[in-house]
């Protein structure tokens, strides 16, 4: 038996759903989600403890809007569509005078702007205009993207701004940032948006080690970071190599994909947590990881041609089609992912965080698009 099968839970690979019934329930799940706010944005989680929802949460309700919009056509659901636009007016509403994203959920004590949460609403933003042509959004993305880049250090790092609510200033995860503001360049004919977010990326590949293994990459413990901040960064380093034509980005987002993908166990699950050796640093694994690494190793198969990358991404869907409730008499709980598995895990412990869900709906319509 591997070190990783001794570590992760034992689970059937076998879902009790399909990824058609799977990608609905999911979706229900965070309409719930947003009407739970009475606001227009999405919870953060549904406490399972507490039996209660959070505030809503500007950072992921941002990237929540394009996978609505997209569900919507995918699936022909025109209230995802509406709820998308409801969820990019309240964005706009929100945003701070200088063009930043608040940290943390509505109801958080501070009220500070942020580098990551900005970077997370210009997917939002950038979809809402391509979508409305409504200019309230091409406004506030411009605005955004505008503050970032001033915001910006001269080495492509960002070290103003930071979360007071994650432990570290200086992060590689930020790439996924930088892949908002590329995308927003993109969108808008703007050369300046994409070359930021090139510097960020050519910084943070002087944190990578020979093994593709990245430094300040994860919320709390840098040692060992989270799938789901190791999906961040890699994210950001893939995109942003398409849309800049950098095949070095390219080939160090596949480097750690590859790195990750030789971690998963039959059954489709990852550690929660990969220290520098890339050898499991938990026992349980990270839902929102396997779902984010699921759509890269998609990905890569659809840009680079190499179809080798989709077992790996099907067993995690699979995975986590497993591990989803459908059933669940309570309602805030049917359709939702939860943050761990078991749930009591160390990542979002007892909670069903949206960006799970978020990123869940996102790696299905993948394969599903696939046929």
């Amino acid at each position: 038996m591997s070190v990783i099968a001794k570590l992760l839970p034992k689970r059937s690979a076998r879902p009790s759903v399909s990824p058609e019934l799977g990608l609905q329930a999911a979706a229900d799940w965070l309409k719930r989600a947003q009407d739970a706010t009475g606001c227009g944005g999405v919870s953060a989680n549904y406490d399972v403890v507490k039996r209660q929802w959070a505030g809503a949460y500007p950072e992921t309700t941002g990237y929540i809007i394009p996978t609505f919009f997209r569900y919507a056509e995918f699936s022909g659901d025109k209230d995802c569509r509406e709820r998308a636009v409801r969820m990019a007016v309240w964005e706009s509403d929100i945003q701070l005078a200088e063009g930043g994203v608040r940290a943390g959920t509505l109801d958080a004590a501070q009220i500070v702007p942020t580098i990551f949460n900005t970077g997370q609403v210009l997917f939002g933003w950038t979809a809402a205009w391509q979508q409305t042509q409504d200019a309230r959004f091409r406004d506030s993305l411009v605005r955004a993207a505008d503050w970032l880049v001033a915001a910006q250090d001269p080495d492509g790092a960002w070290r103003r701004f930071a979360s007071p609510f994650a432990a570290h200033a200086l992060n590689t995860y930020n790439t996924r940032v930088a892949f908002g503001l590329a995308q927003a360049g993109q969108a808008l004919g703007e050369p300046r948006y994409i070359e930021s977010s090139v510097r960020n990326v050519q910084w943070a590949l002087t944190r990578m080690h020979a093994n593709g293994w990245l430094e300040n990459n994860d919320l709390e413990d840098n040692s060992k970071p989270l799938t789901h901040t190791i999906a961040y960064a890699t994210r950001g380093i893939l995109e942003i190599g398409l849309i800049a034509r950098d095949g070095g980005f390219v080939d160090a987002a596949a480097r750690i994909a590859r790195a990750v993908a030789q971690t998963q166990r039959d059954d489709g699950a990852l550690p929660g947590r990969l220290d520098a050796e890339w050898r499991p640093a938990c026992r349980w694994t990270c839902v929102t990881g396997n779902a984010q690494m699921a759509i890269i190793w998609q990905r890569l198969a659809r840009e680079i041609g190499d179809h080798s990358w989709l077992p790996a991404a099907e067993n995690a869907n699979r995975f986590n089609l497993s591990v989803q409730d459908v059933a669940a008499a309570d309602l805030a709980v049917r359709g939702g992912l939860p943050g761990s598995h078991p749930i009591g895990g160390g990542y979002m412990k007892n909670r069903y965080p949206n960006w799970a869900a978020k990123f869940f709906m996102d790696a299905l319509m993948l394969q599903l698009e696939r046929g």
